[in-house]
């Protein structure tokens, strides 16, 4: 049974793109140039999320991090940008793709170190529990009944 109110298609383009991220300050700095569209909520989706992202210039992803039940896959559109992760920098360009076993430890992020903005495509599991681990940086993202919200490492508020 479908949902009346759910559109049939949409044009990625219209829809509006939310910038940044959540973390606390100043660990958001990195991540300031991220803008992303939620494509899966258009749509009702609730097994997996479907984003599109463009990262400005300098921008990053993310820290790195990695979730201990959700995977992650994405796959470039459009321009160049680094895969960090444990094994070191790994260029992708348009057309190359990346996943991300939940549970792994293999802490990834993408950053944008040309001089034009990169878009990719994101999907991942979306559990209403789940933790991401930060391989960098003291944060740990803690995801309860579909809610995210950061502390440091050893449990303690920002």
């Amino acid at each position: 049974m479908s949902d009346r109110k759910t559109p049939s298609t949409v044009h990625a383009d219209a829809v509006q793109r939310q910038t940044g991220s959540r973390y606390p300050s100043p660990l958001n700095e990195p991540v300031n140039g991220r803008a992303r569209a939620a494509l899966g909520n258009l749509f009702g989706l609730d097994q997996f999320g479907v984003n599109v992202v463009t990262l400005a210039p300098g921008s990053w992803s993310s820290h790195r991090h990695w979730h201990e039940g959700e995977d992650e896959f994405v796959y470039v559109l459009d321009g160049e940008l680094v895969l960090g992760d444990d094994a070191g920098d790994h260029l992708m360009t348009a057309g190359m793709c990346a996943g991300f076993k939940a549970g792994n430890g293999n802490g990834h992020h993408l950053k944008n170190m040309s001089k034009a903005p990169v878009t990719y495509l994101e999907v991942g599991t979306r559990l209403r529990d789940d933790k991401a681990r930060y391989s960098d940086v003291d944060m740990l993202a803690i995801k309860q009944a579909g809610v995210f919200r950061f502390v440091k490492k050893d449990g303690s508020a920002f």
